[in-house]
């Protein structure tokens, strides 16, 4: 696979991974219990900048150490029994999303498990320090790893193949791509825009994004399976 085609598949991988919720959610939770304390703008800055530095941090770590072991198991070119196992995964999370991603109640409730949503709340209500809300940045990318593995999966898999020098920057790619909706949030919240328009927007459009989620997904599986697995076997990889 060519370098184009390789970050191609990575910034898609990554706009999926932007499109899953839990760490918007306990972003802008976490925002709603600073601004209802009446904390100052500043406190308010360094708290959701620490979480937004937090979650890209866990992002880097997760995709290297995916890499670094796909490296070490299968080289730079993973046979094909690994590339279309990935695929299926990536369809699997896809229907998961679409049946299960929100619960059947009004806002925008995860299907996460009660203890993970029990743990982040509390966490977010008791944050007061950039440290600690750096920890909940890292926490919140772990709540959601049964989703992100797919796509952090097949970016690591992609990775792998490329020089060093461009599996950095792919990291590079992959981690602003996969913040984006953070960093929307993140501006949004600093520059004084109403928490609860943000919230209200997030709700009408809560199935929109699940099934963009599930079909970016879908997409992703049926490229790589394209190039990876059919273009090997006609030879066009």
């Amino acid at each position: 696979m060519d370098i184009p085609s390789s970050l191609a598949i990575v910034s898609l991988a990554a706009l999926v991974h932007a499109s899953f919720q839990l760490s918007v959610s306990v972003l802008t939770l976490l925002s709603g219990h600073v601004i209802g304390a009446k904390r100052s703008q500043a406190k308010l800055f360094k708290l959701t900048t620490g979480f937004l530095l937090g979650a890209g941090v866990m992002t880097i770590l997760l995709l290297a150490s995916f890499a670094l072991l796909s490296i070490d198991l299968f080289g730079i070119n993973a046979p094909q029994i690994v590339w279309a196992g990935a695929c299926g995964l990536l369809v699997g999370v896809a229907i998961s999303i679409w049946l299960f991603y929100y619960r059947h109640q009004k806002g925008t409730v995860l299907w996460v498990p009660n203890g993970v949503t029990e743990y982040l709340n509390k966490r977010t209500k008791s944050t007061r320090l950039s440290v600690e809300a750096f920890g909940l940045g890292l926490t919140s990318v772990i709540g959601e790893i049964l989703l992100i593995i797919a796509p952090i999966l097949i970016a690591a898999l992609v990775l792998a193949q490329l020089p060093p020098v461009w599996q950095l920057t792919g990291i590079v790619i992959y981690t602003f791509i996969s913040l984006l909706s953070l960093i929307i949030i993140w501006v949004l919240v600093g520059s004084g825009h109403s928490l609860g328009a943000i919230q209200k927007w997030r709700e009408s459009n809560k199935y929109f994004l699940q099934f963009a989620a599930g079909a970016g997904l879908i997409v992703l599986a049926f490229f790589v399976y394209a190039t990876e697995i059919l273009g090997s076997l006609i030879g066009f990889k």
